[in-house]
């Protein structure tokens, strides 16, 4: 009964006319920047989050939230119709989606993504409703030395499961820990790194850094490649799917929901890393599997349901532990923080219409992107005709906007503009940024549990180990680094990467 009467709660925060505008809002966006190629999720909600300040924290997060489950609606959109996935998580539908819209079935193809994504949604929403509460009640009775541990977890699996070189994913995990220790130690007051600057003595801007590495950044790398795109099809028709439609699509997208479901939950896993893996299971098990790369429907299905479920999944250890598994759950980490919410298990029984809404929401956003994807094709056609040369002056604009509205500070500008240099170098040397991001948010969490631990311990390492839990942590995260750095795993995981 606590479950439907929390799920009473949200619903009675979800549908309040304020909140179901901001979802509208957010899917709206998310959609839109999913359609149009050379934004993501991660730069529009590091833009946006300076517009946040002035939100109730229910809004401000039903909306982000919006936004990130929204691209992976939109994305699909730009990889069925021109073959240039909008959003990362869509590459992999671009493989049979495009193809089925050569074959005259753009519409069958859009239909199946956005079908396939709001049952994953859905399931996915259950999922978090369930399993969210029993893991913040465990999490109630970790002391600093178990989420210190939980926080080594966290990092070793996000460098684990990082694109690329391990090398260069660990350093940008240590980049991102000395970033969060730029400012006055709590502890003891003393300035660090700080030269002299009065600005930095409360430490860099978490927005400013990432509207520079994640949003202008962005930018710039889009201007480089920028690509001319054509819209093959101009009207797209057949919208309803057959019976033989369905009966093809059932099982991938079972399969693509249920594995984007759990790698959601991982470190460094969610919504791209599930639509990769599901489109490789379904290559491999599908009876039509010599369809695939020709248009077979499959490959839309799976995918599209992976990456939707791994969106909504990876909000579990946000919402629960605090940790951020992607770089979208660590700008809606900062969000929380932001709004003086700290981030961690007692959200749900602290914040509970900020949680249970938020769960709610995610719901009611999924069925309003099946109706802002459908019936609005034509709509999202158009858009992909607006070159990009109209659109970046717009968004820089804005972004120096937000950056200077934070503090009022013009300092907090030319933050943004120096980690735009830090991440357009970073970039050219094949260095992925979402570690650095992890790094620069859990580490002033991993330091201050660290310290409280060695305190009450008066000094003994041993507190680390003494702990059942804190122990297994440990354990395990040595054990993923250990299996990611042997040889041969080394060489599958690099090959699974380039494939």
């Amino acid at each position: 009964m606590d479950l439907f009467s929390n799920l009473w709660l949200g619903a009675s925060t979800a549908f309040m006319p304020m909140n179901l505008f901001y979802g509208f809002v957010g899917c709206l966006l998310g959609t839109a920047i999913g359609v149009l190629p050379g934004l993501g999720p991660t730069a529009t909600i590091a833009m946006l989050l300076p517009i946040t300040f002035g939100l109730p924290p229910e809004s401000a997060l039903i909306m982000l939230a919006g936004i990130f489950y929204g691209a992976q609606y939109g994305g699909s959109t730009t990889a069925v119709l021109i073959n240039l996935p909008g959003e990362s998580s869509s590459v992999v539908t671009a493989i049979d989606g495009y193809q089925m819209a050569r074959n005259g079935r753009a519409g069958a193809a859009l239909a199946t993504a956005a079908l396939g994504s709001f049952f994953a949604g859905t399931v996915a929403t259950i999922l978090l409703a369930v399993a969210a509460p029993p893991l913040a009640a465990v999490a109630l009775n970790f002391g600093p030395a178990e989420y210190f541990s939980l926080m080594v977890l966290g990092l070793v699996a996000s460098v684990a499961l990082a694109s690329g070189s391990l090398l260069k994913a660990f350093a940008m995990i240590v980049f991102g820990l000395i970033l969060g220790t730029v400012g006055t130690d709590v502890e003891s007051g003393t300035p660090r790194y700080v030269f002299d600057i009065p600005e930095l003595y409360d430490g860099l801007n978490f927005v400013a850094v990432s509207m520079g590495i994640f949003g202008i950044c962005e930018i710039l790398r889009n201007l480089e490649s920028e690509q001319e795109r054509s819209v093959g099809v101009k009207k797209v028709t057949g919208l309803m799917l057959t019976k033989e439609d369905f009966k093809r699509i059932i099982a991938p997208v079972l399969r693509g929901t249920a594995l984007g479901s759990f790698l959601g939950v991982l470190p460094g896993g969610g919504a791209m890393l599930a639509s990769f893996a599901s489109y490789a299971v379904e290559k491999r098990i599908s009876p039509n599997r010599a369809e695939f790369g020709k248009g077979a429907i499959e490959g839309v299905a799976a995918p599209e349901a992976a990456n939707n479920a791994g969106a909504q999944t990876s909000f579990i250890p946000m919402l629960t532990l605090g940790i951020p598994g992607n770089p979208v759950m660590a700008l809606m980490v900062g969000a929380m923080i932001i709004q003086g919410i700290t981030p961690g298990p007692n959200v749900i029984s602290d914040e509970p219409e900020l949680f249970w809404g938020m769960i709610v929401s995610m719901w009611s956003g999924n069925l309003m992107l099946v109706i802002l994807n459908l019936p609005l094709i034509g709509l999202w056609v158009r858009m992909l005709t607006v070159p990009y040369h109209l659109l970046f002056p717009a968004i820089i604009g804005f972004c120096c906007i937000g950056a200077y509205s934070i503090n009022n500070s013009v300092f907090d500008v030319f933050v943004m503009a120096g980690f735009t240099v830090v991440g357009f170098a970073l970039s050219k040397m094949r260095f992925e940024p979402a570690p650095l991001l992890l790094g620069f948010i859990l580490g002033p969490m991993l330091e201050e549990n660290l310290r409280r631990a060695m305190l009450i311990s008066q000094g003994d390492p041993s507190i680390f180990v003494r702990s059942p839990l804190s122990l297994s942590l440990l354990i395990f995260a040595v054990a993923v680094l250990a299996l990611v750095l042997a040889p041969s795993i080394s060489r599958k995981r690099e090959e699974a990467f380039t494939e």
